[in-house]
């Protein structure tokens, strides 16, 4: 069994080990703060580690590093995750996530989560209060805090565009999908509880007619 993670690394306590998935891959561009073409990361669980067997992409950088540069034929790898590398690693990109990983190291991904289920909710909150009696859009991402991520998704009309389009121009950083969907994310890093207010604030302040 294996698990894409992309929208969970940096935005969920994960215990995978304790859970016990044969692997998991995720992203580091999104909730891991490092950009477009950042590294990718994964997680291979310990009981594989030493089954050299197991099929894979025999990857250059996965090969046994004692022997790589001998040049013989087959494919020794390495123990653990390393043994599922392809390929040397992207130094200017590893060194700015790094950086980004040491935060969340000095923050701890419980705490962040914490204050992620405020935030999340609040913004919640807002969205309704600035909606209420106007049917702009309808929140499709579960209710129960703990069934959600840091994300909020709004299913809208035919005026959710123009929504969109209003709330960028005041400098909110959303996310448009086709055909009607705006996405929000406040991120607990970098995100305030007056971010969030502000964007009820500015919901509130569309003009429908």
């Amino acid at each position: 069994m294996g698990f894409d993670l992309a929208h969970t690394a940096g935005n969920l306590p994960l215990q995978l080990h304790e859970w016990g998935p044969d692997f998991a891959v995720w992203c580091s561009y999104k909730y891991l703060n490092s950009g477009p073409g950042g590294p990718s990361g994964a997680f291979v669980h310990e009981r594989h580690a030493n089954s050299p067997d197991l099929p894979r992409f025999a990857g250059w950088w996965g090969h046994d590093e004692t022997e790589r540069f001998k040049m013989k034929k087959g494919f020794r790898p390495m123990p653990g995750a390393e043994g599922w590398q392809l390929s040397n690693a992207q130094i200017f990109s590893f060194a700015a996530h790094k950086a980004s990983l040491d935060i969340f190291d000095a923050a701890g991904i419980e705490n962040l989560r914490a204050k992620s289920l405020q935030l999340t909710g609040f913004l919640e909150q807002v969205l309704k209060e600035a909606d209420s009696g106007r049917n702009l859009f309808k929140i499709i991402t579960p209710s129960e805090p703990a069934q959600r991520g840091c994300q909020l998704s709004l299913l809208t009309d035919n005026r959710g565009k123009a929504l969109f389009d209003f709330l960028a121009e005041k400098g909110v950083i959303a996310d448009w999908r086709e055909p009607n969907v705006i996405r929000f994310a406040p991120v607990p890093l970098y995100n305030s509880f007056e971010d969030v207010w502000q964007v009820g604030q500015l919901v509130a302040g569309f003009p429908t007619t």
